[in-house]
């Protein structure tokens, strides 16, 4: 099976949905500990509604996020720290409960996981595959 990733950093909603589209991608999962943006439409509740409308399913992993200490990290692109901090969300039962989810979500229909960071190489999203995401392909999404 295959997973997308992407993120919206630097983007505008409509980009961001035309690559979606383009890749085929039937759902997006949500991987941000706090799906709130300052880019207009990216917030949980936008970001949704519009998802709907453009006919692409939304679902929101809390437990798959970054806690604070690891976002602090990566936007000083400390990724030791945040590699660290992110293993030991990931150990959390909640967080192992959510990834299974995930797969489960990602192997039903093509679904991406979304996160901030335009370049996965400085987002959790990768640790996050790195970590669960075994003999699944991976493919970064650029809108």
């Amino acid at each position: 099976m295959t997973i997308f990733t992407i993120g919206y950093e630097g983007v505008t909603l409509d980009a961001f949905t035309a690559a979606l589209h383009g890749a085929g991608v039937r759902r997006v999962i949500d991987v941000r500990a706090l799906p709130l943006s300052r880019r207009p439409g990216f917030s949980k509740s936008t970001l949704a509604a519009s998802l709907k409308e453009a006919g692409i399913d939304y679902v929101h992993l809390k437990a798959l996020g970054t806690p604070k200490p690891g976002r602090d990290a990566a936007k000083k692109g400390d990724v030791a720290t945040l590699t660290a901090v992110y293993d030991a969300q990931l150990e959390l039962p909640e967080a192992q409960v959510a990834a299974a989810q995930m797969l489960a979500l990602a192997d039903e229909i093509p679904s991406a996981l979304l996160c901030y960071e335009r370049d996965p190489c400085h987002c959790h999203r990768t640790l996050l595959l790195h970590t669960v995401g075994e003999g699944r392909a991976v493919i970064d999404l650029y809108a």
